[in-house]
C-alpha cells in the first residue's frame, strides 16, 4: 500500500507540524540560522514518474549532511569499495556527528563511517579531480543526473558562511592529516566540502535522488543504470545504519526507511523497491535531526506499512 494523492500528505504534514516548535534551527551556521522553524513540506517520487506533494516543496534546501551519502556513492565508483574501506570504517558510532573523540582511540585513526563528519570528510578527499573546482563539478554532475535537474548549484551564502566557521571540522583535518588519511591542503579541502554541502534543491529533487537509491541505482524515467546496484546497496546499507546520526537506531526501530538527513532539516528517503522521499522541516532535534520530518516520516510508515523489518 503507498500514499497516492496530495490530501493525503497534507494530512500527515499538518499532523506532524506542531512538533515542530520543540526543535530550533542550526543557527551555528549562520546562514541556516534565517530558516523559518515552522515549515514542513514532503515530496515523494514514484518509479512511473508520478509525484506527489505537500508543503512549499519549491523551497531550496541545502545538502549538508545528505550530501555524504551521494559523495560516497561517486568515490566508490571511482575508487572501489577496498580503497575507500581502507581510509574510512563500516561500523555505526553512538557518539555525535562532528565528534573527535573515536579517532583519538581508533587503531589505525581512521573514521568508524563515511556518515559522520570525519569521514566524510575523508570521502570528499577521495573525490577525483585535479583541482578543488574539477572535483566539485563531478560532484554536482553526478547529482544533477541522479536529480534530473541541470539547474541544481550551491548556495554561496551558505558554503560561504560554513567555511568560515568550520573550525571543528578543520580540526578534524588537522587530526586525519596526522594520521595520513588525508594529504592535501586542508583549505582546499574546506573549499571543496562546504560546497558540496551547500549544493541546493528542493524536495522534489531530493525525492528523485532517493528514487535512483530505491531502484539500486537505476533511473526509472530512462532505464538507465545511473550507478552500480551494490554502490546502491552500499549506500542504503549506511543510511540505515548510520544516517540519521546517533539517532539511527532508534529511527530504523521506529520507522525502517534507509534516510539521510541534514542539519538544514532536510531528509532523503529511498523506500528499496518502491519509492523516494524529500523533506524539509529546518526545526532540529537535539541529535540534528528534522524534528517535524521524523515525525512526519514516523506516521508515514505506521500508516502504509512502510518499514523494510
Amino acid at each position: 500500500m503507498a500514499c497516492q494523492s496530495n490530501d493525503d500528505l497534507r494530512a500527515l504534514v499538518e499532523k506532524a507540524r506542531p512538533i515542530a516548535k520543540e526543535g530550533k534551527v542550526a543557527d551555528y551556521i549562520p546562514a541556516l540560522g534565517k530558516a523559518n522553524p515552522n515549515d514542513l513540506s514532503i515530496a515523494i517520487y514514484y518509479p512511473d514518474g508520478n509525484c506527489i506533494s505537500a508543503g512549499d516543496i519549491d523551497r531550496k534546501i541545502t545538502l549538508q549532511s545528505i550530501s555524504k551519502v551521494i559523495s560516497l556513492a561517486l568515490v566508490l565508483m571511482d575508487r572501489g569499495p577496498n580503497y575507500v574501506f581502507e581510509k574510512v570504517g563500516m561500523e555505526p558510532t553512538g557518539d555525535p556527528f562532528n565528534s573527535i573523540a573515536k579517532l583519538e582511540t581508533t587503531v589505525p585513526a581512521k573514521p568508524l563511517n563515511p556518515m559522520i563528519n570525519a569521514g566524510a570528510l575523508v570521502v570528499t578527499h577521495m573525490l577525483k579531480g585535479n583541482s578543488v573546482e574539477e572535483r566539485f563539478q563531478r560532484l554536482l554532475n553526478f547529482i544533477q543526473d541522479l536529480a534530473g535537474n541541470q539547474s541544481i548549484d550551491y548556495c554561496a551564502e551558505v558554503a560561504r558562511s560554513e567555511f568560515e566557521t568550520a573550525h571543528l571540522n578543520r580540526a578534524l583535518c588537522y587530526f586525519l592529516k596526522q594520521h595520513h588519511i588525508i594529504d592535501e591542503d586542508i583549505e582546499e579541502l574546506m573549499d571543496l566540502y562546504t560546497k558540496q554541502c551547500a549544493i541546493e534543491m528542493t524536495c522534489l529533487d531530493l525525492s528523485r535522488i532517493g528514487l535512483v537509491f530505491a531502484m539500486d541505482g537505476v533511473d526509472p524515467e530512462s532505464g538507465r543504470q545511473i550507478m552500480p546496484l551494490d554502490v546502491a546497496r552500499i549506500c542504503k546499507t549506511f543510511m540505515v545504519t548510520c544516517g540519521m546520526y546517533n539517532a539511527s537506531g532508534e529511527f530504523a526501530i521506529k520507522i525502517g526507511i534507509p534516510a539521510k538527513s541534514g542539519v538544514s532539516g532536510g531528509i532523503m528517503g529511498a523506500v528499496p523497491g518502491r519509492f523516494g522521499i524529500g523533506i524539509f522541516g529546518p526545526a532540529l532535534d537535539e541529535k540534528g535531526n528534522s524534528i517535524a520530518g521524523i515525525k512526519l516520516l514516523e506516521l508515514l510508515s505506521k500508516t502504509y506499512s512502510l518499514s523494510m523489518f
